[in-house]
């Protein structure tokens, strides 16, 4: 378990974009014995598209988009209703679901989505997410000692949600143009007077790799030099972000 945990802790602060997010859950699920995970936000707005990040077969997660199942899904509507964490499935929600509810988890069922776990979130700013660890099992073997693990997953999931928001938040967003997570980390350290050498170093990344991300954010800033891109960078207030 503790193993467990440090990977995951080490791969969330490696993380850049959705793709690394990914992994890292994939990876925790996977240490849990759940086959499938997936982590939803909420939209703040009405009428706005959710943030998905799963694991789920493509074509359920495709169809749940498309006809905003979020609107009926039992698992999410009892997140919203100020549930913290519990388990599910499609046999227990045939006890008290309206049909509706009841159709959306028979029909992920038939792809391999019988029963779970799911940690909501909700915080000051009154926003909502939720991450389900997922089985083709209506009572995974994990659920038998929730208990032992509960205040374990809770902080893995609040940690992967704080991740979320600050990896893929709307933060990089400079002047009205938003920057790729890596042209706006490289501008960032640009920022505090690291050369491309130094962030290639921090990053990871090679010096050639370095460059390009910030040539790609001055023609996307319409600056010549990184100079100018570090003060439209430090003049829309996201330079220490």
């Amino acid at each position: 378990m503790h193993r467990v945990f440090e990977n995951f802790v080490e791969q969330l602060s490696a993380s850049v974009d959705t793709v690394d997010l990914h992994e890292a859950m994939a990876c925790v699920a996977a240490g849990f014995d759940f086959p499938l995970f997936a982590y939803f936000s909420y939209p703040s707005v009405s009428g706005d598209a959710p943030r998905l990040i799963s694991n789920y077969p493509s074509s359920w997660t495709s169809l749940y988009l498309q006809q905003r199942y979020h609107d009926l899904d039992p698992v999410i509507l009892r997140g919203l209703q100020g549930w913290d964490t519990f388990d599910w499935g499609v046999e227990l929600g045939r006890q008290y679901l309206p049909t509706s509810q009841q159709q959306i988890l028979e029909s992920a069922a038939e792809l391999g989505i019988r029963g779970g776990l799911t940690i909501s979130m909700h915080d000051h700013r009154g926003r909502f997410a939720a991450l389900t660890f997922a089985s083709d099992e209506s009572r995974p073997a994990l659920l038998q000692s929730l208990a032992r693990y509960e205040k374990a997953l809770q902080l893995m999931a609040i940690n992967f949600h704080i991740h979320v928001r600050h990896r893929l938040a709307d933060d990089r967003v400079v002047d009205g143009v938003t920057l790729t997570p890596r042209e706006f980390e490289c501008l960032k350290w640009a920022a505090r007077g690291k050369s491309a050498w130094d962030i290639s170093q921090l990053l990871g990344l090679s010096k050639r790799t370095v460059t390009f991300h910030q040539e790609n954010a001055k023609a996307k800033l319409g600056v010549r030099t990184t100079n100018q891109a570090v003060a439209r960078l430090a003049a829309s207030g996201r330079a220490r972000s």
